[in-house]
């Protein structure tokens, strides 16, 4: 089993969508997936309960002792993804979080008050050595400050090889509306702007971890079909222009 760790000494940086994006994603491509909460403000719980499908699971564990406990479990029960949704900061379960991880993944939105709050977390990530990337997360579709938020990052980091993931994640209000619905993006607008980042988030993921999941043809049906929520998505996440 991999672990993806999401974290990131500021709030409001898009973790929790993040992590429900990429887990409908890593389903979609084949992955049994689960999601790990351990942000007491329960983001994911609440989701959950606003959703109509069984996957993906939320497991809130907030006890940072049992973190690491959780995850062998899972790996033994068959699961093959555990996606970890932090809280804001570095508390003992973060630690413990990144402590375990296969990836931690640290969202920023293109401003410098954000750049800034990763030097935390990414000093955190380092003292446990792990592989970690940058998710431009909430960007404006273009622009200078999108280039030099994502220039930043990367001297940042050293010159690590793939530290800014790929692609950036724009800010659209399909993501808030999925979420407020109990839906993945993919599943709120399968055919908008939005999905495709989010999927293609997921991918440079695979081939960062090696961990393509590949589905046979008659494991295609058994895949959840997500029917159109009470929400309509709004016309921009549905436009290309």
């Amino acid at each position: 089993m991999h672990t993806i760790v999401l974290a990131t000494q500021k709030g409001g940086s898009g973790k929790s969508t993040l992590a429900i994006g990429l887990a409908r994603a890593a389903i979609d491509a084949g992955h049994t997936v689960r999601l790990i909460e351990t942000d007491q403000q329960g983001t994911l719980s609440n989701w959950q309960a606003r959703r109509s499908y069984a996957e993906p699971r939320v497991d809130p564990i907030y006890a940072a002792g049992d973190i690491a406990d959780r995850l062998a479990r899972l790996a033994e029960e068959g699961v093959t993804l555990a996606i970890v949704d932090t809280a804001g900061g570095v508390g003992a379960s973060t630690s413990v979080a990144i402590g375990n991880a296969d990836l931690c993944l640290i969202p920023a939105r293109p401003s410098v008050v954000d750049i800034e709050a990763t030097a935390v977390t990414l000093a955190e990530v380092r003292r446990a050595a792990k592989p970690f990337a940058f998710v431009l997360n909430q960007t404006p579709i273009r622009g200078q400050r999108l280039t030099n938020a994502a220039t930043t990052l990367g001297d940042g980091a050293l010159d690590i090889p793939d530290v800014v993931a790929q692609p950036f994640i724009v800010m659209r209000n399909d993501h808030q509306d999925a979420l407020s619905a109990g839906l993945a993006v993919s599943e709120f607008a399968p055919s908008g702007k939005s999905a495709d980042e989010i999927r293609g988030l997921w991918s440079w993921i695979e081939a960062r971890l090696g961990i393509a999941a590949t589905l046979a043809p008659d494991q295609l049906s058994d895949l959840p079909v997500a029917t159109m929520p009470a929400v309509q998505p709004s016309a921009e996440a549905l436009s290309f222009a």
